[in-house]
């Protein structure tokens, strides 16, 4: 089980990642960073829910990106 700690760190660097790369899948966020899959979509969902990214389905995968203020 993860601890929410743990959560919040991997969604600062789920927001690091986008930062540096842009729009990506969803795939290369959970390959791109250094954490367990799982941990990385509870990260990506946080972010979700704060407001702080978006996501789209497009084709077969799913986009993600930082929302611009």
């Amino acid at each position: 089980m993860w601890t929410v700690e743990a959560i919040g760190e991997t969604a600062g660097r789920v927001w690091e990642f986008l930062n540096q790369h842009g729009r990506c899948s969803l795939n290369a966020v959970k390959l791109g960073v250094p954490a367990p899959k799982s941990l990385v979509d509870m990260a990506v969902g946080w972010l979700a829910h704060e407001g702080k990214i978006d996501l789209s389905q497009e084709q077969r995968s799913i986009r993600v990106w930082i929302k611009q203020d």
